[in-house]
């Protein structure tokens, strides 16, 4: 696994207007594309590895719900 986090172009495009808005809406402030796209690699980099981790985490939790559910029905037809 790489130790940066970025964001893709793609992903910078659709999230720096979605972030100038919700600055400008909740806390008054304009930021500019620029410095939207600026703090949005930042906190990609602060939070990504946490952020990545949690759905790691959650991923392997519903993993195994479904395979003890699977093991459930393999017992099921055992019987």
């Amino acid at each position: 696994m790489a130790n940066s986090f970025k964001l893709g172009e793609s992903q910078l495009h659709y999230l720096a207007p979605r972030l100038q808005a919700y600055m400008n809406e909740q806390l008054g402030v304009e930021l500019g594309g620029f410095d939207a796209r600026f703090l949005l690699d930042f906190l990609a980099e602060e939070l990504g590895r946490e952020i990545y981790n949690k759905a790691l985490q959650d991923a392997q939790a519903a993993l195994a719900a479904r395979m003890e559910s699977l093991q459930a029905a393999i017992w099921e037809l055992e019987q």
